[in-house]
């Protein structure tokens, strides 16, 4: 392996991985930012984002530091460690992240479907979840790859569309930002919130935090986790904030802004684009529970991942076809947001700050 290849797999893909995880549903479609940022105000909506951006990394380079201590590698022997016996309770919270994040997922891809090809959103829900059981049933390095592969297109097609925003409505961000008032309000509730459900991920890649060599690697990896992981939604939220207030109702904001900017051949780029990011995100939630499966002495190979995988998916995306995207992101967020605060970060900072360390569980010790 080349150094540079090394040195790519050790500190860039957990980042890479964790906006993987991120990015799917609300993020890529600009749906959770219209919800979380948008009514702050164009100030206290980069607020809110800088403190969310501060908090991915705190924990996430705390998280990958404590896993690799322990020799963890999947999120049931990380729980084991951190919670004891309460370990427990998080698998139950992740049950209901798994159910309510793959529902929005499969709720995006329809409605990216309906509005980009005019069918019914039931196909793309299950264009997305045959395209995820495939990526899944390959393993570690299968995802790698997902992972890789899609960042590319991602952040290429995120830069041209800053281009394209920038020269076709870049006054009226402008404009936006010189009237708007200093932060105030809620603005760090929102930044805290949208932190609080999505740090998650730093537990979900674990798997791809094996290329460590020591504990430094870690907590690089992690603090640049949260940039890697924001840098997309800032463009995002920079350009909507020209299209403020009607942009805060739209189902999808990323199609509410590509109409008006015109470019067709962009905007189904940029529809494909978002479906891939679905695509990733989907992917590295799947893995997760295929790994943790894995780590009991479970051999799996493709043929069961993937029987896994739909079995997980089927149940949770067919959700998608009753309940919209807006009531899911809107209902089911703010909750589990709380909750993952409670049952992880809090805990998780506690051994930072105590300098305590979990003792690892008898079949993961190194």
């Amino acid at each position: 392996m080349s150094r540079a290849a090394d040195r790519f797999r050790r500190f860039l893909l957990p980042g890479l991985a964790f906006k993987a995880v991120i990015i799917g549903g609300g993020y890529a479609t600009g749906r959770e930012i219209a919800q979380f940022f948008l009514p702050s105000g164009p100030w206290g909506g980069l607020a809110a984002m800088a403190l969310a951006m501060a908090i991915w990394s705190i924990v996430a380079a705390a998280t990958f530091r404590l896993a690799h201590a322990m020799g963890a590698r999947d999120y049931r022997h990380f729980f084991e460690a951190l919670l004891g016996r309460g370990w427990v309770l998080f698998e139950i919270t992740y049950a209901v992240f798994i159910v309510l994040i793959l529902a929005v997922f499969g709720a995006a891809a329809g409605a990216i479907a309906a509005a980009t090809l005019g069918v019914p959103p039931l196909l793309g829900t299950l264009a997305l979840m045959f395209a995820i059981v495939a990526c899944v049933a390959f393993g570690n390095r299968g995802v790698e790859r997902v992972f890789l592969w899609v960042s590319i297109l991602l952040y290429a097609t995120y830069a041209v569309f800053f281009v394209l925003i920038l020269s076709g409505t870049g006054q009226g961000i402008a404009n936006a930002f010189r009237h708007a008032p200093a932060p105030s309000g809620n603005w760090a509730s929102g930044g805290v919130i949208y932190a609080g459900y999505n740090i998650i991920g730093a537990v979900i890649v674990l798997p791809v935090t094996r290329h460590f060599r020591k504990g430094r690697d870690a907590v690089i990896a992690g603090l640049l986790a949260g940039p890697l992981a924001m840098i997309p939604a800032l463009i995002f939220f920079l350009a909507m904030t020209a299209f403020m207030p009607g942009i805060a109702d739209a189902v999808l904001p990323s199609d509410y802004m590509l109409t008006r900017l015109g470019h067709p051949a962009f905007h189904i780029l940029f529809q494909f684009m978002i479906f891939t990011a679905l695509l990733e995100s989907g992917t590295g939630a799947v893995h997760a529970v295929n790994e943790r499966i894995a780590r009991t002495g479970a051999v799996l190979g493709p043929w069961l991942r993937a029987s896994t995988a739909l079995a997980v998916l089927a149940p949770c995306m067919l959700i998608a076809d009753r309940v919209g995207l807006v009531t899911l992101i809107a209902s089911g967020y703010s909750a589990l947001a709380w909750a993952l605060i409670a049952l992880y970060v809090v805990p998780l900072l506690l051994v930072v700050v105590l300098r305590r360390r979990p003792a690892a569980p008898l079949e993961i010790a190194q």
